[in-house]
C-alpha cells in the first residue's frame, strides 16, 4: 500500500469501496461501463445528467482518436436493464465538411429544455461552441446552433443556474491558458462574459473551471476550482460574492494535480465533493489514481474514496452530479477506450454488506 500525504489531503492508494468522513460512511455501490466496445476505438470527456423525468444520460466524444475528423458526440441512456447502446447526436458537419467534436456538457433546465453543449474544430485552439436542445428528455434533438463568436459555453464542466442566469465556466487555450465566466439565459439567446480571470501571458495558466457554492444558504457566493499547468500544477481557485459577476484574484489551493480535468459539486447537505487525479510519487504525470475528496469549507480536503488506481493506465476527466435520490454519480474515461460509471452513497449510519461491483 502506498500512502502519500500532503498538507491538504491524505490519500491511501488502494482498492477502496467503503470509507468514512466526519462520521459518515462513503460507499461505492456500483461501478460499470457505460457501453461495451462500440463503433469507435477511442472515447473521452464524458458528461452526465439527470433529466426532468428522472433518467440518467451520459454523453462523450468518440472516434479514431481525439481530434480526428471522425469524432462525434455520442449519447447513452440508463434504464433498469443498464446503459443503452450509444447513439450519435452531433457530428460536427457544417457545409458538408466533417470536423472533430469535443467536450460535450449536458445540463437540464428545471422544467425546461435539456441542453447539450459541445465544441467543433480541427484542434482545441480552433474550437467553436455549439448547443443542441431536447424537449423530450434527450430522445430527439434540435438542429445545432452555433454560439456567438468568441463564446464556447461550458467548456468541460456543468454550468450553474442562478434564477434566469446560466453561468458557464469557460476557457481558451490559444495563445495561453485563461478562464472566462460566460453568462446567458436558459434559452441561450444572449451571451456576455467576464474575464479573463488570469493573465494569459503570466505564470498562472488555468482552464476548465468547476463551481462550488461557498455557503449552502448564500445564493451569490461561489468558488471555482481550475486545472492548471504552472510549476507543480496545483488546483487553482477564485471566489465571487456577487453571483459570478466579479471574481477575486486566482490563487493556489493546497491540492496537487497533474494537469488533468477535474469536476466537483456542493452536495445538498453543504459539503463539497471533488473528483480528480491525485499525482502519485512514482509517476506524477500519470492520470491515475482517480480519487474523491470531501471538504466542509473548501479549505481542508480529505480523501473519500479511491475510484481507480492502476499503474500505466489512464482514468481521467471525471464528471459528477448528485441525483434527486441523494446518490452521487460519476462518469470518467477508462484508458481512452470506454467510459466508466460509478455510484457513491454517503450515509450517516453505516449499513451492513457491500453491494457487488459490476
Amino acid at each position: 500500500m502506498n500512502i502519500l500525504r500532503t498538507a491538504a489531503l491524505t490519500v491511501v492508494f488502494s482498492a477502496l469501496s467503503v470509507s468514512s468522513y466526519a462520521g459518515e460512511e462513503i460507499r461505492l455501490i456500483l461501478k460499470e461501463y457505460v457501453y461495451e466496445p462500440g463503433p469507435f476505438p477511442s472515447c473521452h470527456a464524458s458528461t452526465i445528467v439527470e433529466t426532468t423525468g428522472g433518467e440518467l444520460l451520459a454523453a462523450f466524444f468518440g472516434g479514431t482518436h481525439e481530434g480526428h475528423p471522425d469524432c462525434c458526440i455520442w449519447l447513452s441512456r440508463r434504464s433498469e436493464e443498464g446503459w443503452s447502446e450509444p447513439i450519435k447526436v452531433a457530428d460536427g458537419i457544417s457545409d458538408s465538411v466533417k470536423t472533430a467534436c469535443y467536450n460535450p456538457v449536458l445540463f437540464q433546465i428545471p422544467d425546461g429544455d435539456l441542453l447539450l453543449f459541445y465544441k467543433v474544430g480541427e484542434n482545441v485552439q480552433a474550437w467553436k461552441g455549439y448547443v443542441i436542445r431536447s424537449s423530450d428528455g434527450g430522445y430527439t434533438w434540435s438542429r445545432p446552433e452555433l454560439l456567438p463568436d468568441g463564446f464556447l459555453g461550458p467548456v468541460r464542466n456543468k454550468p450553474i443556474l442562478l434564477g434566469k442566469r446560466l453561468i458557464c465556466g469557460s476557457s481558451l487555450e490559444k495563445g495561453g491558458w485563461r478562464v472566462y465566466i460566460e453568462e446567458s439565459d436558459p434559452e441561450c439567446s444572449s451571451w456576455h462574459k467576464t474575464g479573463p480571470l488570469n493573465d494569459m501571458e503570466g505564470p498562472v495558466q488555468i482552464i476548465q473551471p468547476t463551481f462550488f457554492r461557498q455557503e449552502s444558504d448564500a445564493e451569490e457566493k461561489w468558488s471555482i476550482y481550475c486545472r492548471s499547468r504552472q510549476p507543480g500544477n496545483p488546483i487553482m481557485t477564485a471566489s465571487s460574492s456577487d453571483g459570478g459577476r466579479s471574481w477575486s484574484e486566482v490563487s493556489a489551493t493546497a491540492l496537487p494535480s497533474n494537469n488533468s480535468g477535474i469536476d466537483g459539486i456542493t452536495l445538498r447537505d453543504g459539503k463539497h465533493l471533488l473528483v480528480y487525479n491525485h499525482p502519485s510519487a512514482e509517476n506524477p504525470a500519470a492520470r491515475t489514481p482517480l480519487v474523491i475528496a470531501l471538504s466542509d469549507d473548501l479549505n481542508e480536503w480529505k480523501t473519500g474514496l479511491v475510484l481507480e488506481d492502476a499503474p500505466d493506465a489512464e482514468f481521467s476527466y471525471p464528471a459528477v452530479i448528485q441525483t434527486s435520490d441523494g446518490l452521487i454519480h460519476i462518469v470518467y474515461t477508462d484508458r481512452r477506450t470506454r467510459i466508466r460509471h460509478a455510484v457513491v452513497r454517503i450515509t450517516s449510519s453505516p449499513s451492513s454488506g457491500a453491494e457487488p461491483e459490476k
